[in-house]
């Protein structure tokens, strides 16, 4: 064994858990630790007795203080710093605005980005009291601004919110803390108060700078460079945003402004949900008119809409908990899912649509084509982290449940065409789930008989720690077999498709176990598929789409992520799908290489070194790439570029694939005619 493999076999080793230091880089990494730190202790155990033990004793012990906790670990308060992170700190300030229209003292609210990058966001509510704090003894602006756990909604009604996105307390001192600079403005009895902060602190106390007319808070913040990866905001993600908050909200104005190129837009509705559920399926075929509710039970408000699309499969049920968006559910949309199937199946078997002999309907085989927005709203919710993306409050469950399952029955009894349409569309889900699960089990079967549980093109790794193992999705054998080639066998796979995979966005489930390279794909990855997922059996936990840097890879990657999404979304949640970058050009002069990956980093190279058109190659194809170059360029670890795939919007997520990958041509044709002119390199 040479000399390299030896380090890194040694060092791959000690840092197998990931623990100290990270397994996957390049062999300069290896040999600086191997020589800076390994070499000088005779054993492995000496070495890592010494990482433990070095310098731990009372000094070590820190105590953070004051917004200290919130700068050294962002992500426990907003759950990241890169760009999902970044617009948490608009919500955070948002929500505070929503909590004073909610408790009917706000009816306008306005967000900005400002021209210099920051953003503002501005209510006509009652303002943050000013005076002086009994407990802290300083104003009550800058004691919630800068103290953890300081707001006016731990004590439910009697502190003058019913309900409140805002529990913890910390939102607008979190935004403070991860803003480089901070302005607070608090318009009340007629005068104007104004406070500035720097990373959390004050720059000195309140001061009343004016006499205005106006009533409310106006915040404007400036993320801080030193905490997020970027400080770029999105127009269509606080759009996205505001548009759910007008709809959950009957009566308030949202406007939103971009001063940087003067685009404004404003969202007033009075249907609410209903016009919520009207907007997403607009591009769909409907079954019947829109269910709705409205109701206060137990001080719990349940607002429920939603409708059948045709001849569509997909699922879109969006919650909420007091305007606040719930991603990963809760007791209220459990308490909605058991409603829902438990009057499907009662009015299924009052009305002999499903025989006595039938199964029951189960809740995927009502969830088909189902479009529904579940919104409570509760004097104290439960939520999981500050990131409230999940309720726990076990009552409403119980409650939502009863009121959803008594007047969804009603409806059916009332419109008996449009309830049959339902359940006939339900017991179809069933038989093809049904269809799905045979087709599924015979190809089980089959592997079985045959000996062979993975695919033939599949060549697999030699590890069998899923943390360490990555799967590259390859379009071609040409690409495949550079691929397989240039890989490190000991941590990456390789799986060449034949051309491209099936459009899963217009197929149901046993129409996709039918076709082969997705049935390769599955068997490969090892989770299964529809009821018998089980994410804890993914074989990989990087899977990377590696195709060509042409119209057809693009294709096919689009086709893969519509699979993905559909069909394998926790895999895409979980954080472990990848897009491989690889480079679009290779320009040379004399000896001197140069591999890019962009046509601004190709310009700039031709400018500072003079590459002559003849030593520019434009890569089209994987398969232009020797094993040797592909390894440099897009799989070794040490300097490979990849995008990890991540669902930031799934509603606005869901309506690209469905328009993109959908059978209605006409939201297709006006999508590309929309985005027409910012094509480059159609089909170079």
């Amino acid at each position: 064994m040479d000399a390299d493999k030896w380090i890194r076999k040694k060092c791959m080793g000690i840092f197998a858990s990931g623990k100290y230091f990270p397994v996957h880089t390049g062999k300069s990494f290896y040999f600086q630790i191997f020589f800076r730190i390994i070499s000088p202790f005779s054993t492995t155990s000496d070495f890592l007795v010494f990482m433990s033990d070095q310098h731990y004793d009372a000094s070590s012990i820190q105590i953070l203080e004051g917004l200290e906790p919130v700068r050294k670990r962002p992500g426990m308060y907003i759950g990241s710093t890169d760009e999902r992170g970044l617009h948490h700190l608009i919500w955070e300030i948002l929500d505070n605005s929503i909590d004073e229209a909610l408790a009917g003292h706000a009816t306008n609210i306005t967000v900005s980005i400002e021209e210099d990058g920051s953003v503002s966001v501005m209510d006509d509510g009652r303002g943050i009291p000013v005076a002086v704090h009994p407990k802290t003894g300083k104003s009550t602006l800058e004691t919630v601004m800068t103290v953890l756990h300081a707001g006016g909604k731990f004590g439910g009604a009697e502190s003058g919110y019913k309900v409140s996105g805002g529990l913890h307390g910390v939102g607008a001192s979190v935004v403070n803390a991860l803003s480089s600079r901070l302005e607070a403005r608090v318009y009340r009895d007629g005068k104007e108060h104004v406070q500035t902060y720097q990373r959390g602190v004050p720059d000195g106390p309140i001061a009343q700078t004016g006499i205005s007319e106006l009533r409310g808070t106006y915040v404007r913040f400036w993320a801080d460079e030193t905490i997020f990866s970027t400080l770029e905001f999105s127009r269509e993600t606080i759009l996205s945003r505001l548009r759910q908050q007008a709809y959950l909200t009957k009566g308030i104005t949202l406007t939103f402004f971009d001063r940087r190129d003067g685009f404004s837009y404003r969202f007033y509705f009075e249907g609410g949900i209903r016009s919520y559920v009207a907007f997403l399926n607009r591009n769909s075929e409907s079954i019947g008119e829109i269910f709705s509710l409205d109701r206060l039970v137990d001080d719990i408000s349940i607002e429920v809409a939603l409708q059948y699309k045709k001849d569509e499969y997909d699922e879109r049920v969006i919650s909420f908990v007091n305007n606040i968006p719930t991603p990963e559910g809760g007791t209220h949309l459990t308490g909605f899912r058991t409603a829902l199937t438990r009057a499907i199946n009662k009015y299924a078997r009052a009305n002999e649509i499903l025989k006595e002999k039938d199964n029951n309907l189960s809740n995927d085989d009502v969830a088909e084509g189902l479009t529904a927005i579940v919104s409570v709203k509760v004097w104290e919710p439960q939520f999981e982290w500050q990131t409230k993306s999940k309720l726990g409050n076990s009552e409403v469950k119980g409650v939502v449940d009863r009121v959803v399952n008594e007047k969804l029955f009603e409806f059916f009894e009332e419109r008996p065409k449009t309830a049959k349409a339902i359940i006939e569309k339900c017991v179809l889900a069933y038989r093809a789930r049904m269809a799905a699960r045979n087709a599924r089990d015979t190809i089980i079967r089959k592997g079985a008989l045959e000996g062979m549980t993975l695919p033939g093109k599949l060549a697999d790794c030699a590890s069998r720690d899923p943390k360490r193992s990555e799967l590259y999705i390859v379009e071609g054998d040409s690409a495949g077999g550079s691929a397989k080639s240039g890989r490190d066998r000991e941590f990456q796979a390789i799986l060449p498709l034949r051309g491209k995979i099936l459009n899963t966005e217009q197929a149901r489930i046993d129409k996709i176990f039918a076709n082969q390279e997705i049935k390769n794909l599955i068997i490969a990855l090892g989770t299964s598929i529809g009821d018998t997922f089980d994410i804890s059996r993914l074989r990989y936990h990087r899977i990377i789409i590696m195709t060509d840097a042409d119209v057809d890879g693009a294709h096919i990657r689009t086709l893969l992520l519509t699979f993905f999404f559909r069909y394998l979304r926790d895999i895409i949640t979980g954080g472990y799908l990848y897009i491989a970058q690889p480079p679009l050009y290779k320009l040379a002069k004399g000896k001197q290489v140069w591999y890019v990956f962009s046509d601004e980093e190709k310009d700039r190279l031709i400018a500072e070194h003079g590459v002559v058109s003849d030593g520019i190659q434009r890569y089209k194809g994987l398969g232009e790439m020797n094993a040797e170059q592909l390894w440099e360029t897009t799989m070794d670890p040490s300097v490979r570029v990849m995008h990890r795939v991540r669902i930031e919007d799934a509603e606005r997520a869901n309506e690209v694939f469905k328009v993109l990958m959908g059978e209605d041509v006409a939201p297709r044709r006006r999508f590309i005619q929309a985005r027409a002119k910012q094509v480059e390199n159609l089909d170079l």
